[in-house]
């Protein structure tokens, strides 16, 4: 039991259609749906949840790919959203976004959890992009953390995407900073709240009140915020791991192979992926960028930008605004 807990904190550090109409909260003039796609895990029938938010004239669409123990509410946080919500910037951009649940999940099948790769993960994101291609001119696939292995995952294999967002993963994990949460993973079953959805023991998640030191500090300590990220936490399967390992490490080839835009954003404090002995070089945006070029080819135009002052999950960082910015240019640069 001690050995698979300590594999289970390595891994979450990576983590570290049809149509139902739906109406919610957006930007004035953004209009809301939920997606519930169908795909398939090994031949077997599932759905990819997914809320597509669009502002008036919208030609360009984001399919967000959230990270381990987080689900697509990451893309949208309630709390002070003028300020962390990644949607409504992107929304009040001009730009649509539609943010995934994982399967496994949110308001996704639950398959069984040894069946849930990445690459299952990026197979299903697949499905959900044709859904929505014909709707927009543009589409960029973007992920958080594990998320990101699966959009890299996805548009290496596919070649369906005009662009690839990039945050809280490089091709260099700093191992070490894994020790001080290797006692913080549980089972599913066992959280007091998630324990409810009968998941199988392969689903993973952070205990209660260990989510600032796994994935927020050196940022301020917002308790409004960390509350926020403590009641919408979700799960990871161990299996996704296998695979994004793989890619971390460059034995599966996918970042080699896209053949679109690149734009790689992490945050100047996340040791899980930046900082010696093993992460990225993570100083500057030139630096992230240098350490990042040799794992893609000249067809990614790689571009990088680092977000000072906060860890692992920047969209809950007090200046999300910068990196969002920097997003949004390069979204309409994409040709």
């Amino acid at each position: 039991m001690r050995s698979f807990r300590r594999f289970s904190a390595v891994v979450l550090l990576f983590l570290g259609g049809f149509l139902v109409s739906a109406a919610g909260s957006a930007s004035a003039d953004t209009t809301c749906e939920d997606l519930r796609v169908p795909v398939s895990l090994l031949g077997l029938p599932q759905t990819m949840y997914g809320r597509l938010c669009s502002p008036p004239g919208a030609t360009t669409v984001q399919v967000l790919i959230p990270g381990g123990t987080y689900n697509s509410s990451y893309w949208d946080i309630a709390y002070t959203p003028d300020t962390r919500s990644y949607r409504k910037a992107m929304n009040d951009a001009g730009i649509a976004t539609l943010a995934v649940d994982r399967l496994g999940t949110g308001r996704s099948s639950k398959p069984l959890s040894t069946l849930v790769t990445a690459t299952a993960q990026a197979s299903a994101a697949h499905e959900v992009i044709k859904t929505v291609r014909p709707r927009f001119d543009k589409v960029v696939v973007g992920g958080h953390s594990i998320g990101s292995a699966m959009a890299m995952i996805e548009a290496g294999l596919y070649h369906d995407v005009d662009g690839v967002l990039v945050t809280d993963m490089t091709h260099r994990m700093n191992f070490i900073t894994v020790l001080p949460v290797l006692a913080n993973m549980i089972p599913a079953p066992l959280d007091p709240v998630l324990g409810s959805r009968g998941l199988d023991v392969g689903y993973l998640t952070t205990s209660p009140g260990t989510r600032y030191d796994a994935f927020h500090k050196p940022g301020p300590l917002v308790q409004g915020a960390i509350d926020a990220d403590e009641s919408t936490k979700d799960v990871f399967a161990a299996t996704e791991a296998v695979d994004t390992l793989a890619l971390t490490n460059v034995v599966i080839p996918f970042t080699q192979r896209i053949d679109v835009p690149v734009l790689t954003v992490v945050g100047a404090g996340d040791t899980h992926f930046c900082g010696q002995p093993l992460g990225s070089d993570c100083t500057s945006s030139e630096t992230l960028r240098a350490s990042e070029a040799p794992f893609f080819s000249d067809a990614a135009r790689l571009q990088a930008y680092v977000l000072q002052d906060y860890g692992h999950s920047i969209n809950y960082a007090p200046n999300a605004h910068d990196y969002e910015q920097v997003v949004t240019q390069w979204t309409r640069t994409l040709s």
